[in-house]
């Protein structure tokens, strides 16, 4: 899921990109597009250029899938905004490198056998309810199931060259059969109904991990991911910054809108530059102290704590710690 940006400038000009911003990421998580104009012929646009690499079909209410047997060559083929219903009559274009069925209306992954040199695969925004038959893509690098009603992670141990693994905004319970995946490298499981952090221990070249908006109260079994540069745990009900000692190349940590009373056991991570931990319950100065000791650190939010209707708040952070270069997506002179 995207981890929002928090660095827009408190001028008037930044105020309004922070609006617009704030809009372009709602309508990337809801999807509200203008109905687009209706292709008279896949046909006739295939036969135009039988023989190019690139094809964008976006936005023109196409309805099936067909008359693509001419694509020899093509190697990059968008459906977004379409009215699609079933993957189908793809076995001849096996070229194909980048797939992409985004805010369709697809009800299962099927008919992709052929399609053995597929390395990037979007079917976010579609209603997909089982993740299954990609037992041929071996070659898949980058995978995105975002927004559909997967209830379950299962049925992705052959792909073993995976790096990039989006399942964001589905109905998983549990972070389970990824162990195969060694070579993953950023795995974003936001807004699912996770309640424990458990089962990574195989991802040691894990570097970006998203739970964001889940279950999770406790942050736990992080210790094999010693690769770890991003960790985001926003919106969920941890109440102890704990268990982080071995991630120490650790640069953005992320617990906003979590249960913090305080700030705990960040000291050993001498890599830290982004702290997120506005709207949560910090009331005492005392528990702010600890940032002295992350010499590294150039980002702190800590907004909407009791501790931040102090009059003095920019000042008492900037001299605990004077290196800060923003405070609050503002930047510090």
């Amino acid at each position: 899921m995207a981890d929002a940006a928090k660095d827009t400038e408190t001028t008037d000009e930044g105020s309004e990109l922070s609006v617009v911003a704030a809009n372009c990421q709602k309508a990337a998580a809801q999807p509200n597009v203008i109905p687009g104009e209706k292709l008279s012929s896949i046909e006739e646009i295939v036969q135009n250029d039988p023989d190019c690499y690139e094809l964008d079909l976006n936005h023109h209410r196409i309805e099936k899938l067909e008359h693509l047997e001419p694509l020899k060559n093509i190697e990059r083929l968008g459906f977004r905004w379409n009215l699609i219903k079933k993957i189908e009559n793809l076995d001849t274009l096996t070229t194909l490198v980048e797939l992409e069925f985004y805010d369709n209306q697809l009800t299962k992954i099927e008919n992709l056998d052929a399609l053995v040199n597929l390395q990037i695969l979007d079917l976010s925004f579609n209603r997909i309810t089982k993740i299954e038959n990609l037992d041929k893509l071996t070659k898949l690098e980058k995978l995105f199931l975002v927004a559909n009603k997967i209830s379950q992670i299962e049925n992705i141990e052959m792909l073993t060259n995976l790096n990039m693994l989006e399942l964001g905004d589905n109905k998983i319970r549990r972070i389970e059969n990824l162990d195969a995946l060694v070579n993953l490298r950023q795995l974003f499981l936001g807004k699912n109904k996770i309640a424990k952090i458990e089962n990574l221990d195989k991802l040691t070249n894990l570097e970006i991990l998203s739970l964001q908006a889940n279950r999770i109260v406790k942050i736990e079994n992080l210790e094999k991911l010693e690769n770890l540069s991003e960790l985001y745990l926003s919106e969920n009900g941890v109440e102890k910054i704990e268990n982080l000692e071995s991630n120490k190349q650790l640069d953005t940590l992320d617990l906003a809108k979590n249960r913090l009373k305080t700030i705990d056991n960040i000291s050993c991570l001498e890599q830290l530059e982004e702290l997120w931990v506005n709207d949560n319950a910090i009331d005492d100065w005392k528990n702010v102290e600890i940032l002295k000791e992350n010499k590294s650190l150039k980002t702190v939010y800590l907004e909407h704590n009791p501790i931040a209707k102090d009059v003095m708040y920019r000042p008492k952070l900037k001299d605990i710690a004077q290196w800060l270069q923003k405070i609050d997506a503002t930047l510090c002179r």
